[in-house]
């Protein structure tokens, strides 16, 4: 499958960002991408950063662009994992959906709720994971990147492709951050035997990488950071190797003496 995920400023004008999203998705379609992601709250912004609290958007607006977004993966025959404010009832949740091309919907909650997320939102109860074309997709949503806990959920779900979005920045160039959360990206992968894509804001001072890594926690490629753009990459995993035997094997083991 040819997967992408499309990096760009992300705004507190949801107009704005979906106008972006929209030039993100006719890219990917024309580079033949089937599955495409987007940044954590791509289609409102994030408060504090882009809003200054999630109360300060309208839903039935944003109910409005996440209908489009469906239009949009139907008219592209393409799978679309979008963060975004997400209400449920009189609940605000820092979401991802994932569209599908038969205007289907899921939704991942983010569960890992700290700082002005706590502020904002509430906390998700969902696994996090979907179908696309037979390929099981686990997502999670940036500040849940240093809990391994909720990636080895995904491991014993057996997903094939795990997903993160991102809106990771800061105020000035910070490398040893951008690292960091590189090298934990590159740990849960390597953790769960599990190729890993993830999408960031692309902020001038970015510290999360967008970018595609195997099952070993290599760097298959990235994106520079700071400027718009769509990753494409060809998944058409390879049988296991050596390293990676070793690990899903133990992995495996571990996991069922934990349920004894």
């Amino acid at each position: 499958m040819r997967i992408g995920a499309y990096q760009f400023r992300v705004t507190g004008d949801p107009d704005i960002n979906f106008e972006h999203i929209k030039q993100g998705i006719e890219e990917a379609a024309k580079a033949g991408v089937r599955l495409l992601a987007f940044p954590e709250c791509a289609v409102t912004g994030y408060p504090p950063y882009c809003i200054n609290s999630a109360s300060d958007i309208d839903p039935e607006a944003v109910e409005w662009i996440h209908e489009k977004i469906s239009d949009l993966a139907a008219t592209h025959d393409m799978f679309l994992i979008v963060g975004t404010i997400f209400w449920d009832d009189s609940r605000c949740f820092n979401a991802a959906i994932a569209f599908s091309p038969d205007r289907g919907r899921d939704v991942y909650r983010k569960r890992a709720l700290w700082g002005w997320d706590r502020d904002n939102f509430s906390e998700g109860h969902d696994t996090g994971v979907f179908t696309a074309d037979g390929l099981k997709v686990g997502i999670r949503i940036c500040f849940e990147v240093r809990f391994p806990e909720y990636f080895r959920e995904l491991y014993q779900e057996q997903t094939d492709l795990n997903i993160i979005l991102f809106y990771d920045t800061s105020d000035h160039e910070h490398l040893e951050r951008y690292s960091l959360i590189k090298g934990h990206i590159q740990t849960r992968a390597v953790e769960n035997v599990c190729h890993t894509l993830t999408c960031n804001t692309g902020a001038p001072y970015q510290t999360a990488p967008t970018g595609m890594f195997d099952r070993s926690g290599k760097i298959l490629t990235e994106l520079e950071a700071g400027k718009e753009g769509l990753l494409v990459y060809d998944l058409d995993p390879a049988p296991l190797n050596f390293g990676e035997s070793g690990r899903k094997e133990i992995s495996d083991r571990l996991c069922r003496q934990r349920t004894l």
